[in-house]
């Protein structure tokens, strides 16, 4: 993918592993170095993505667990508050029995309704074992010295202790526990393991940065050495990670970047092989920004209504005060650089600045409570810094 900045390449990809349902990693390929210098491995994009896809599935595996989590966290809450000192006597009479069933239920009622959240209560809660050593993996593989302080951590008894905590907490950290019991761990990795063999996305930015200038002589451990290892993981090939040999056939790798500096001819012959496929991005038009100010379901304009909203400020931008707002970030973008639909944020920020740093406040004597924004308001504020080149370089 070709294109300048902010143009919107990586949310493309993002999007994409979104409507797939795909574990997706973003790297910057300027990152790495070649294997045996100091710096990132490449083969550790792999181990990322198989992190990524693991804590997927555990989230998915949690909201299936979590309403009998809750019930059973329930449970343990009523056994602290209510707790039954003849639990294991067989000669209880069935009378008692009865009754401290019917205690338990009125408690039960109580606590769905939520009278005991502010009570305090003691449960125990495990600490996890602290290693006072630094691991260390060969030089190019700390991922190998991270792996051994978990296989040490986990193999040293967790030590449990007493803690004093509100309902509400004690609910959360219960849950959590009674959670992490109810998910079975090797069918989460088996699960992930699956996913990102055969439907990971790698999305690698800034591939141009990596490529040889024609001005250099000779291999760069940053740069030609970088794609050389770049290679055999797009081709397919099997790495090791802490869950097992993972193989990258079927891995999606999308590459982007500018190519202001680089072409893609810059690359080495065996990468430019490796991606075939080659799409160049035009660049954003006012209309575009305009679709960005409103399309999206958290567009800018929302954010900023719901932000202000909090402050008590109803906030309304016109039709005409949009379209104003995207021919002045366009034209910020072409006399000074272009950072794509990124200069929304800062154009939007320096819009919005007074009333947000007044909301809640009178001004001018008055308590703003509604406020419309209109193409005046917005040529009132930005007009003047966005004909200015000078100032615009700094605030816009």
């Amino acid at each position: 993918m070709i294109g300048s900045t902010g143009i919107g390449k990586t949310e493309i990809a993002r999007r994409l592993a979104a409507l797939a349902n795909a574990p997706f990693i973003k790297v910057e390929a300027s990152k790495f170095t070649e294997v045996g210098y100091v710096g990132r491995d490449v083969e550790s994009i792999v181990r990322d993505l198989m992190d990524t896809a693991v804590a997927m599935v555990e989230r998915e595996k949690y909201d299936e667990v979590m309403e009998l989590a809750e019930h059973l966290a329930n449970e343990r809450i009523i056994d602290i508050l209510f707790p039954d000192d003849h639990k294991d006597d067989a000669k209880k009479s069935s009378e008692l029995r009865e009754r401290h069933k019917r205690t338990r239920s009125r408690i039960r009622k109580k606590l769905e309704l939520g009278e005991f959240e502010e009570k305090l209560i003691e449960i125990e809660v495990s600490d996890e074992p602290s290693i006072g050593m630094q691991v260390f993996g060969p030089m190019g593989m700390e991922d190998i010295g991270m792996n051994i302080k978990d296989m040490i951590s986990s193999s040293l008894p967790k030590n449990k202790r007493s803690k004093k905590m509100t309902v509400m907490e004690a609910r959360e950290v219960l849950t959590e526990n009674e959670a992490s019991k109810l998910i079975d761990q090797d069918e989460v990795v088996r699960l992930a393991k699956e996913r990102t063999e055969n439907n990971g996305i790698v999305f690698l930015d800034e591939l141009d940065i990596v490529a040889k200038r024609s001005e250099n002589v000779g291999a760069d451990v940053s740069r030609e050495g970088v794609q050389r290892d770049l290679l055999p993981l797009i081709e397919g090939c099997t790495v090791s990670t802490k869950y097992g040999m993972i193989r990258t056939d079927h891995v999606l790798f999308i590459a982007s970047g500018a190519f202001h500096l680089a072409k893609p001819s810059d690359l080495i012959p065996e990468l430019q092989g490796r991606l075939p496929i080659r799409v160049e991005l035009s660049a954003l038009t006012p209309a575009d920004f305009k679709r960005i100010l409103t399309e999206p379901d958290a567009s800018l304009t929302e954010q900023y209504k719901a932000l202000l909203a909090t402050e008590g400020v109803h906030v309304e931008f016109t039709e005409d005060s949009l379209e104003r707002l995207a021919e002045l970030s366009w034209h910020v973008n072409e006399n000074t650089e272009n950072i794509g639909a990124r200069r929304l944020h800062t154009v939007m920020e320096r819009l919005m600045d007074e009333i947000s740093f007044n909301a809640g406040e009178a001004i001018n004597g008055e308590k703003v409570d509604t406020l419309q924004i209109d193409a005046q308001y917005v040529d009132t504020h930005l007009k003047e810094l966005a004909t200015n080149q000078d100032l615009s370089r700094y605030i816009l």
